[in-house]
């Protein structure tokens, strides 16, 4: 099974970003943008782990303690170039309470003799993954649009186990929640 631990930000959040998005080219052109129930935060990211891993995930999980306070996402960019474009948005507000508990995340799951990846923290939500499926003069307005977008703010209320399924209709399943 594949595992990772998460931020899920509320609706409001979500339906504020998705109106924008949708009104960007990505968006218009239905270019592979990501469904807004699968929009997070990735704290810590383990892969393909054995189907036993799950419970001492969740312990893991469990024994992190909070606060984080209020956070929103703001700005956007994007990774890679030509067909491995993706669009981001990115978060302000309280990353450093977000970092604290991103790494104490790593360090429980460690400790469990689970092994997340030791990619630099870098909070942000994928919005899409247009590749070259849109032309350079609407991507450089997507991206000014992003870069210039401010949502509402919203208190980190939970850390959420999802075990993800790849293939064409990807999907996530909560498997454990911990309240901050």
């Amino acid at each position: 099974m594949r595992l990772f631990v998460a931020v899920f930000p509320p609706p409001e959040a979500v339906d504020h970003l998705a109106a924008v998005v949708e009104s960007l080219a990505v968006g218009r052109a239905r270019a592979r943008v990501t469904p807004t129930e699968r929009w997070h935060l990735t704290l810590a990211f383990l892969g393909e782990v054995p189907d036993e891993s799950a419970g001492p995930a969740a312990l893991a999980v469990s024994a992190v303690e909070g606060p984080v306070g209020d956070l929103r996402i703001r700005g956007g960019g994007k990774f890679g170039h030509g067909r491995s474009t993706l669009l981001w948005a990115g978060v302000d507000g309280d990353v450093d309470g977000l970092t604290r508990v991103g790494r104490a995340v790593r360090r429980e799951l460690r400790a469990r003799r689970l092994h997340p990846d030791d990619k630099r923290f870098a909070p942000h939500l994928t919005i899409a993954r247009p590749g070259d499926r849109i032309g350079h003069p609407d991507l450089t307005a997507d991206l000014t649009a992003l870069r210039d977008y401010t949502g509402p703010t919203w208190p980190v209320t939970e850390l959420v186990l999802v075990h993800s399924e790849l293939g064409p209709h990807p999907s996530y399943t909560p498997l454990a929640h911990h309240p901050l």
